[in-house]
This record gives structure tokens, C-alpha cells and sequence, in this order.
């Protein structure tokens, strides 16, 4: 197995090799105008949501990435990858797969993980907290982007590959 499977995989077996001392996850929910944020606990146990940020020219986003791993001891990053309801890849895929490509000059383990339902189960649960529809829509990338960290902390601390 060469480093790039290991850096960009959709394995969460060789996602949690790369990482044997666990660390700060950075979840991500990649959209055309916006990037959500969220992170995790150092012990992968939970999320937070983070900020909505504005999706720019590529090196604008690059370092803005940049900035909050160092700033927070990011160890690695989870990435929404936008499957078809058939489990195929589309173009948004291809393009989240391109960006995942990108973002690994920041030398950080990088997870592609299912993100179907993951906006739906975000504004639900803000539904569910009485969230106003304008409210929701300012916090929904970033609350699906905890939902598709959440999914992959809980694969990682149950054994699913």
C-alpha cells in the first residue's frame, strides 16, 4: 500500500492506521458556495459543530483549512463524499474526490465518507430543536458536516471497515 491510499482512503481501517494516537478530526461538508466545518474530540467520542465558511477561490480556501488544523491540532480530516442513493459516483463526487486530492498537500490523513442523508439528518435535528427556517439555513453545512464526522467516529470506535 502506497502513502496516497493510506493519506485519501475511504478505508476506516487505514483511516485509524494513519492515526494510532487518535487526535483532532476536522469534518467537512463540501458545497458549491460553502464549506460546513465541524470538529471532533481528541478521543473520537464526539462533534461540534463549526463555522459555515464562505467557498472561494481554491487557495483562499486552501489556507483557511490550513489555519483551522493548526489552530486547533487537527490530526486528520473527514470529507463528505456525495454518493448517488445507488452507491455510485457522479460528477460531485469526482469534484469532492479532486478537492480531497487538493487539500492533502496539507499533510493530513484524509477520510472520504458517505455523506448520503447527512443535510437531510442535520435539518432534521434542527428541526427538532426549534430552530427557525432562516436560523437553519445559516447552520445546516455546518451541522451535516458534524452529522458525516459524527458517522465516522462512530465506525471508528465500533470496529466498522
Amino acid at each position: 500500500m502506497d502513502s496516497e491510499e493510506i493519506l485519501i482512503t475511504t478505508s476506516v481501517a487505514h483511516f485509524r492506521l494513519a492515526l494510532p494516537d487518535g487526535g483532532v478530526l476536522l469534518g467537512l461538508d463540501l458545497g458549491t458556495k460553502t464549506i460546513g466545518t465541524a470538529l471532533s474530540d481528541a478521543g473520537w467520542r464526539f462533534t461540534t459543530p463549526g463555522k459555515t465558511l464562505p467557498r472561494g477561490k481554491w487557495l483562499r480556501d486552501l489556507e483557511t483549512l490550513r489555519s483551522l488544523a493548526k489552530e486547533r491540532s487537527v490530526a486528520g480530516i473527514v470529507l463528505g463524499l456525495p454518493l448517488n442513493m445507488d452507491g455510485s459516483e457522479g460528477p460531485r463526487a469526482q469534484s469532492t474526490r479532486a478537492y480531497a486530492r487538493n487539500l492533502a498537500s496539507l499533510g493530513l490523513p484524509l477520510l472520504l465518507w458517505d455523506e448520503r442523508w447527512s443535510t437531510a439528518s442535520a435539518e432534521r435535528d434542527l428541526i427538532a430543536q426549534d430552530i427557525s427556517r432562516a436560523r437553519r439555513a445559516e447552520r445546516i453545512d455546518s451541522h451535516a458536516a458534524a452529522v458525516i464526522l459524527q458517522g465516522a467516529l462512530d465506525a471508528l470506535a465500533g470496529g466498522v471497515f
